[in-house]
C-alpha cells in the first residue's frame, strides 16, 4: 500500500475504575518503512506495534510500505492493556486508504487483536464506554465476547466483531451501522442461588443474628468450632439481601469488568456478590492493585474469611481502612487508584489453632489466638457462637426457615430504614454516625440506660457504643417498632459482647 494520509480514531482506557476517551491518530507518509508509536506510557502496550503489524498482515490486508506514525492522546495519560489495539489498526488502515476514514471519528473502537486478526475481549469495558458516552460518543466496536457487557450501557449502539478482517470488509462496503446491537442479549437472566437457609440444621441464635445483619448491613464475627456450619450461614447470607439498585448494581458491575469477571453468560451483576478469599492470599490479591482486589469484588455484598484468624496481620489490620471509608486507595508513581469496598465481613474463627473436637489449647494459647483478630474485630458488630447441630437435629429432616422466609422480613426492615433515612447520605443502620443517632434519631425515653451504664463501666468504648445502637435500630426496623426500647438495646448489647441469647 503506497497510500498517504492522515485518519483519527477514539479508543478508552481505564485507570482505577475511571474510565478515559483516547483518541487515536494515525499518519502515513513517505520515509522509510516503519511503526513509531507515541504516547504509549506502558511497556506492554507499545507490545501493540508488533500485535497490530501481524493482525494486519494475516488478516490479508495491505501493511502501509511507508513510514507509519500512531500517536495516542492524551499522552500523559496511563494506558495500561491492550484495549487499544483494534483502534491502532483501523486508524492505520484508514491513514493508508485501505478503509474509508470518513466517519471513524464518530466511533470507539476496543479491543485486543490476536496475531491472526481475531479481535479478543478486554476487561473494563463498563467504565471505558460510559467515559465515550458521556464525551458524546454513543456507538462503540468491541470484540463479541464483550457484546452483552457493553450493551449494559443505556443509549449506546454496540457493533460486536470476531476480526479484523471482517471489520475492514464492513468499512469498505458502509455496513459497520447494520450490524449494531443496542439492547443487551434476549434472555438474559441473574440465575439463582442454588443454596438456602433451610439448609442449615439447629442453630437459631446464630440464624437470628444472621437476619440482623443481613437487615442492618452489619459485620458479623461467627465463633465456629470444630464442624460447626458457620461456612454454611455464611455463604446463605446473599441469598437473604435484597437485589443490587440499579446504582449499586452498576458499580460492582464496573467493578467485575474491570477485574475480567464479566462475559456473555453474565454480562452485569445484579445480586450481592459472595466473595471468600483463602487464608493464603497476599495483601495485593485482597486489596487489589492494577486490578481490584477481594475486597472490591465483595463490594455491596459480602466478605466472607473462614479461618479468619489464620490470615496475614497485614491483612487483618489492612482491613480497617474499607471498613470505615468504604474504598481502597492504592498509591502509585503515576496514579491514586480507588477502588470502592463498602461490603458486609463475615468473620469465621475457631476459639483455638487445633480445630479438634478434643482441644487441649490454654486459656493463654486461645486468648492469644482470637487476639490476632483485634483489628477487624473492632468494627464488628455482632458476634454469636455457631453450634454443631446434634444427631438429632442433623437427622430429623425437617428444613430450617427458607431464605425467602427470611429475605422478606429483612426486606420490610430494610424499607422502614430506608424510610427514615430518607433525604439522607445513608441507606442502611450500619452507615449512620453517632451525632445523628445521639440527635436526630432518638430512643425511646430510659432505653438507652444500659448502654450508657456499659460506657461508664469501661465495658463499652465509644466506638463499640455506636455500633451497638446501631444494632438495635435494625433490630427494632425487623419488629416493625418506631423507636428501640430497653429490650432492643440489651439484645444489641448481648450481640455485640457474643452472648445472646
Amino acid at each position: 500500500m503506497t497510500g498517504v494520509g492522515f485518519a483519527s480514531v477514539h479508543a478508552a482506557t481505564v485507570v482505577g475504575l475511571t474510565g478515559h476517551l483516547l483518541q487515536v491518530e494515525a499518519d502515513v507518509t513517505d520515509g522509510l518503512p516503519g511503526l513509531h508509536l507515541m504516547g504509549l506510557a506502558e511497556t506492554s502496550t507499545w507490545e501493540a506495534r508488533d500485535r497490530v503489524r501481524a493482525a494486519v498482515v494475516n488478516s490479508g490486508l495491505a501493511w502501509p510500505e511507508s513510514r507509519a506514525t500512531v500517536n495516542v492522546l492524551p499522552a500523559g495519560l496511563p494506558k495500561r492493556g491492550s484495549a487499544g489495539d483494534l483502534a491502532i489498526a483501523v486508524a492505520l488502515l484508514a491513514a493508508s486508504g485501505a478503509v474509508p476514514a470518513a466517519g471513524l471519528a464518530r466511533w470507539v473502537l476496543l479491543g485486543e487483536l490476536g496475531l491472526d486478526g481475531t479481535v479478543r475481549p478486554v476487561r473494563g469495558v463498563l467504565p471505558m464506554i460510559r467515559a465515550a458516552v458521556a464525551a458524546g460518543l454513543s456507538r462503540v466496536v468491541v470484540p463479541e465476547g464483550n457484546a452483552g457487557e457493553a450493551a449494559q450501557v443505556p443509549g449506546v449502539t454496540v457493533v460486536p466483531v470476531r476480526d479484523l478482517a471482517r471489520l475492514a470488509g464492513w468499512l469498505r462496503a458502509g455496513e459497520l451501522e447494520g450490524h449494531a446491537r443496542s439492547s443487551p442479549p434476549a434472555g438474559w437472566r441473574p440465575s439463582g442461588s442454588p443454596v438456602d437457609l433451610a439448609d442449615v440444621a439447629g442453630n437459631p441464635a446464630a440464624r437470628r443474628a444472621l437476619e440482623i445483619a443481613a437487615a442492618g448491613g452489619h459485620h458479623l464475627f461467627l465463633r465456629a468450632p470444630y464442624g460447626s456450619p458457620a461456612a454454611m450461614l455464611a455463604e446463605r447470607l446473599p441469598t437473604i439481601l435484597p437485589p443490587l439498585e440499579e446504582e449499586a448494581a452498576r458499580e460492582v458491575s464496573e467493578i467485575y469488568s474491570v477485574a475480567g469477571h464479566l462475559d456473555s453468560d453474565q454480562p452485569a451483576v445484579t445480586q450481592p456478590p459472595l466473595v471468600s478469599p483463602h487464608h493464603t492470599s497476599t495483601p495485593a490479591a485482597i486489596f487489589g492493585a492494577l486490578r481490584p482486589g477481594t475486597v472490591s469484588l465483595a463490594h455491596r455484598g459480602v466478605l466472607f474469611m473462614e479461618d479468619a484468624a489464620e490470615f496475614p496481620s497485614t491483612v487483618l489490620h489492612g482491613l480497617r481502612h474499607p471498613l470505615e471509608a468504604g474504598e481502597v486507595v492504592i498509591s502509585r508513581g503515576d496514579a491514586t487508584i480507588r477502588y470502592p469496598a463498602r461490603f458486609a465481613l463475615v468473620l469465621a474463627s475457631p476459639p483455638c489453632p487445633c480445630e479438634t473436637p478434643s482441644c487441649a489449647c490454654t486459656p493463654v494459647a486461645r486468648r492469644r489466638y482470637l487476639a490476632r483478630l483485634a483489628g477487624p474485630l473492632d468494627r464488628v458488630e455482632i458476634r454469636t457462637r455457631v453450634e454443631r447441630p446434634s444427631r438429632a437435629e442433623f437427622l430429623s429432616g425437617v428444613p430450617g426457615e427458607s431464605s425467602a422466609a427470611v429475605a422478606e422480613r429483612v426486606a420490610a426492615a430494610r424499607e422502614r430504614a430506608a424510610a427514615r433515612l430518607a433525604g439522607t447520605p445513608w441507606s442502611t443502620n450500619a452507615e449512620i454516625p453517632l451525632l445523628e443517632l445521639r440527635t436526630v434519631f432518638r430512643t425511646a425515653p430510659g432505653a438507652l440506660d444500659p448502654l450508657d451504664d456499659a460506657l461508664n463501666a469501661g465495658v463499652l468504648s465509644t466506638g463499640s457504643y455506636v455500633r451497638v445502637l446501631r444494632v438495635a435500630w435494625t433490630i427494632t426496623d425487623l419488629r416493625g417498632a418506631d423507636l428501640p426500647g430497653r429490650d432492643d438495646i440489651r439484645e444489641a448489647l448481648a450481640l455485640w459482647r457474643g452472648d445472646w441469647p
